[in-house]
């Protein structure tokens, strides 16, 4: 990875220039600087073909250029793949990270374009450890995958709810709750339409409109969860061996995951998902409290992998059981629950990547992983909650106390 050390060499060679970009959906703006923070080059250019092939020759004057791109999984995206795409290394900056440098500037705080990709590139020189961006893989188009196949199944609860509000004026007692497409055409054919009766007529055609949207809506699920299917077998992940993790949940882990390697521990990964306690301890008062926060949708998928545990005679059940026993409330001993099956999620990845490693890459492992990666964010320097369940230090003396005689 490339770093700033002490003595101002950028991982250990003198001259490495530094592009911070700062990236837009129709522009970006760059600043180039050397190692010592002088400004060598300043531009804004398009996103366009055009644009980008000038950002690009601007780049590319300067021998021992790294690319800085703030929010590389979001709007800088697009710019981070073209850029790696073209055989430039890339670092990730988080947004956070640059919004401390602007805070800590001497311009007062001002947030402009130009002074963005300033601290953009300060940042990617001063901070060790920040992530390489690679081009996609697998992992990108599974988390595509999941994503389309939850926008389907959103879509088709919303048409069923509204199925279900015509049918209830349609039919006396409406349909029952787990609606078939089929079973609505059942029951459209047996409603009468009294002639002259323009607010039945228009129901009943809104109705079949519905259940039309349901039949294509089912057509498209069923393709998807097809080509998920396929897509995640070529990945030779174990997860769905785990009890309660199906092809969507294992295609969510993967997709919104990524490099399993970035979280050093599982203290870390749990942090990041949401499912370990936060500490708010303050002297002799030790508590922790829920934590709202972390990736919410992998959250959602331990929380299903947790109910689908309780339904069956599972060592999660006896788990949940005995913390039960232990006099936590329901909600608690689910807690607890969610948290230990982070930590079976979190060995079964870490085991499927050292797998992946011995085939494909060998001892070296993944280009770009490292072991200081944060859980809530991709630079550890984000948040410094990494415990999940923080506990009293160990004061250890450095010098060995000699007894006294």
């Amino acid at each position: 990875m490339w770093f700033c050390r002490d003595d101002g060499k950028v991982n250990g060679y003198m001259g490495q220039l530094i592009i911070g970009v700062d990236p837009h959906k129709r522009s970006a703006t760059i600043e180039i600087i050397n190692e010592r923070e002088q400004v060598l080059a300043r531009g804004r250019y398009g996103t366009d073909t055009g644009g980008y092939q000038q950002m690009l020759a601007a780049g590319r004057r300067h021998a021992g250029r790294v690319w800085a791109v703030e929010g590389c999984n979001g709007i800088g995206r697009h710019l981070a793949q073209r850029l790696v795409a073209d055989g430039e290394t890339v670092l990730d900056v988080p947004a956070k990270l640059a919004a401390k440098a602007r805070n800590f500037d001497t311009g007062h705080g001002r947030k402009t374009d130009g002074h963005d990709a300033h601290h953009i590139a300060v940042t990617a020189l001063r901070t060790p450890g920040l992530r390489r961006v690679h081009a996609d893989g697998a992992t990108v188009a599974l988390r595509l995958l999941a994503d389309r196949r939850d926008q389907l199944g959103v879509a088709r609860t919303e048409t069923i709810n509204r199925l279900h509000q015509l049918l209830l004026e349609l039919i006396p007692g409406g349909a029952k709750k787990n609606l078939t497409t089929d079973q609505a055409r059942t029951l459209l054919e047996r409603v009468s339409v009294p002639a002259g009766d323009i607010v039945t007529a228009t129901r009943y055609q809104l109705a079949g409109d519905l259940a039309d949207e349901l039949t294509t809506l089912d057509t498209k699920i069923k393709a998807a969860n097809r080509q998920l299917k396929t897509v995640l077998a070529a990945t030779g992940t174990q997860l769905t061996s785990l009890n309660g993790i199906g092809p969507s949940g294992a295609a969510r882990l993967l997709g919104d995951i990524g490099d399993i390697s970035r979280f050093p521990t599982r203290g870390h990964f749990a942090t990041w998902n949401g499912t370990a306690p936060i500490d708010v301890s303050s002297g002799d008062n030790h508590h922790h409290r829920l934590n709202r926060a972390g990736n919410r949708r992998i959250n959602r998928v331990l929380h299903i992998m947790a109910i689908t545990q309780l339904r069956f005679d599972t060592p999660g059940r006896a788990y949940y059981q005995r913390k039960r026993a232990e006099g936590k409330t329901a909600m608690e001993a689910m807690r607890a629950l969610k948290r230990r099956l982070s930590d079976t999620v979190y060995r079964q990845m870490i085991k499927d990547d050292h797998t992946a490693q011995q085939t494909a890459t060998g001892p070296g492992g993944h280009t770009g992983a490292t072991l200081n990666s944060s859980a809530a964010d991709p630079n550890p320097k984000i948040d410094t909650s990494e415990k999940s369940q923080p506990g009293p230090a160990n004061h250890h003396p450095k010098t060995p106390l000699t007894p006294t005689p």
